[in-house]
């Protein structure tokens, strides 16, 4: 269960916002419609995670006053909205690149096991009255969500367009991982 003891009405009113937001993208992966197809699957489960990630970089930036997190927040917003927008440009396309089943069976098992360990380490990542700190112990584990899901799509036959869109998503969120670490130990 989420305590909220002790939590300043800031924090409480951060939370509850990511919470919120956390809930409806596990809804929205764990209930997108899946196809014959690792690249349409890929595609429909990986926008409402990166949607979430947008939306917890509005939160922080509701509240943060620090100038380097709000750096961050803001290049999530513009990199996942630009990959978004390239998914979408793609799906068509991609969801006639068909798997065969053993391949498709294999590809959900591996990301329902990465996603199900997402999904906890957020849930249940630290919080504290440092809501800074917190949307960096919650984006860390989503972020590094989205490389593993990206390296277990490439494991397989994909649509040749995707590709380049999972390479970027794997660069991009290996740099967000490594500046919030950074600026996460500043602060500790």
């Amino acid at each position: 269960m989420r305590e909220q003891c002790n939590f300043s009405n800031v924090t409480k009113n951060y939370l509850s916002e990511f919470y919120c937001i956390l809930d409806q993208m596990i809804e929205g992966m764990t209930t997108a419609e899946l196809s014959c197809s690792i690249s349409h699957n890929f595609i429909v489960q990986m926008i409402p995670h990166h949607r979430a990630a947008i939306e917890m970089s509005h939160n922080i930036l509701c509240y943060t006053t620090n100038i380097p997190l709000q750096n961050i927040a803001s290049n999530i917003i513009t990199m996942q909205t630009q990959s978004i927008e390239d998914m979408r440009n793609v799906e068509c396309i991609c969801s006639s690149f068909t798997n065969s089943r053993q391949d498709i069976c294999l590809y959900q098992r591996h990301f329902h096991s990465i996603t199900e360990t997402m999904f906890t380490e957020m849930g249940n990542a630290c919080a504290t009255n440092n809501i800074n700190a917190n949307f960096m112990r919650e984006m860390i584990p989503h972020h590094k969500g989205a490389i593993r899901m990206s390296e277990n799509a490439l494991r397989y036959e994909i649509c040749p367009e995707l590709i380049p869109i999972l390479e970027a998503i794997i660069t991009s969120q290996k740099k967000g991982v490594q500046e919030m670490t950074q600026l996460l130990r500043c602060m500790n």
